[in-house]
């Protein structure tokens, strides 16, 4: 597997995600970056795009999606709850437990509603893509509509029982991090 960090265009400067599998396989994680900057590096490794998976569906972290989907043919994955209240059409619901299989790149899909009603976290092998549930030091925002307070603690709460061992912590925005580190230093996870 190879993966690849890009960021969206400001004033976010979202982090975004392609991983490659031995294949040629590529998946992104949160389509928000510039088409080319995708298009750029799928031709230098020759690969195709086969799935977007989204963390949730705020406009920051989904501005590249339409294109991905019509220009590349990827399939677009989102939680139910965001794709309803923010009217996108994905073509796969992605469910609590669920595993997606691209050749050798298995993600489990761990829901983590709080910032969003459809907030999910994404385990890739020694990678936890966190959106905007888990930041470095920090936790999402919860008070944008359909946001709870509650329920990010309840999903902190979860995260942690799942994600027992120390996978590197990609967040949606800014710094990466470590599980470990965050329970160690990040206040919510106390």
């Amino acid at each position: 597997m190879k993966a690849y960090h890009f960021n969206a265009p400001g004033p976010y400067y979202t982090n975004s995600f392609l991983l490659i599998s031995e294949k040629g396989t590529g998946v992104i994680i949160d389509g928000a970056a510039d088409l080319r900057l995708y298009q750029e590096k799928l031709r230098e490794e020759k690969a195709h795009l086969a799935a977007v998976l989204q963390t949730h569906g705020h406009n920051d972290h989904i501005y590249t999606i339409e294109a991905l989907h019509s220009q590349l043919g990827a399939k677009i994955y989102m939680a139910k709850a965001d794709a309803e209240q923010f009217g996108i059409k994905p073509d796969e619901y992605l469910a609590d437990g669920e595993k997606l299989q691209f050749d050798e790149l298995t993600f489990t899909v761990i829901a983590t509603p709080g910032h969003t009603p459809g907030s999910v976290c994404l385990r890739c092998g020694d990678l936890l893509f966190t959106g905007d549930t888990l930041f470095c030091g920090d936790i999402g925002r919860t008070d944008l509509a359909g946001g709870s307070y509650t329920q990010i603690q309840q999903s902190l709460k979860k995260l942690c029982q799942q994600v027992q061992d120390d996978p590197q912590v990609l967040p949606g925005h800014e710094m990466f991090s470590t599980m470990e580190a965050e329970r160690r230093h990040n206040p919510y996870l106390r």
